[in-house]
């Protein structure tokens, strides 16, 4: 009997540690994957690269909602990225909103190298940092429309060393490319696998984004 009140009380103490940064997960709606595919820009897609979010959001107690990668996809049945996360707001693990709405989110958002922190509630290297991550994969242009200039890697699904493109994102909003400064559309990548994405600063992350 007394082991078992006990092992009660450990369970509760355990319990209550991990309650609060659970508590603080759960009002998150927005964060950038600590972890990509390892595949380069092969997702699985786009259904692969939803449940990805939904993976890594679950194991941090936010799992109860809908989320959906902030991505676009070319050709018949293309789908623009802005058109699958949901109408916002949207708030970093930290409670920090960085968007009130699509609209803000594509043109006065809140999103610095500070405030886009990926689930665990962590900083991502930007540029300065080795190494430099800040490459994120969107595969969209300025206003979160398919970026039609690319394939997207074969809407998410390749991994081809120096073939195909797909567009980026600087989320720490500094860089080079044709728009430095923009979280969603600074250039395209040099290629579709793990090394070519890395090799102009990326790892292959994306955007999270809870759509309910």
């Amino acid at each position: 009997m007394r082991i078992l009140q006990l092992l009660g009380a450990a369970s509760l103490l355990c319990m209550l540690s991990v309650s609060p940064a659970f508590a603080q997960a759960s009002q998150m709606s927005f964060f950038l994957t600590s972890v990509g595919s390892g595949n380069g820009a092969n997702l699985g897609g786009l259904t692969g690269a939803d449940a990805h979010c939904q993976s890594l959001a679950a194991a941090v107690g936010a799992g109860s909602k809908t989320w959906r990668a902030y991505l676009s996809t070319t050709g018949s049945g293309g789908v623009n990225a802005r058109d699958r996360i949901g109408s916002g707001p949207w708030q970093n693990v930290e409670g920090v909103v960085v968007a009130d709405n699509i609209d803000v989110l594509h043109y006065e958002n809140n999103l610095t190298k500070e405030t886009v922190l990926n689930e665990n509630g962590e900083m991502t290297n930007g540029r300065g940092d080795d190494p430099n991550m800040h490459d994120i994969l969107t595969g969209s242009n300025l206003d979160g429309t398919a970026a039609t200039d690319s394939d997207a890697c074969n809407n998410w699904m390749s991994d081809a060393d120096g073939t195909g493109s797909a567009a980026v994102g600087h989320f720490d909003r500094t860089g080079g490319g044709a728009h430095p400064n923009s979280w969603n559309s600074a250039h395209g990548s040099r290629g579709c696998s793990q090394a070519n994405l890395q090799a102009t600063g990326g790892n292959g992350y994306f955007y999270c984004f809870a759509s309910n």
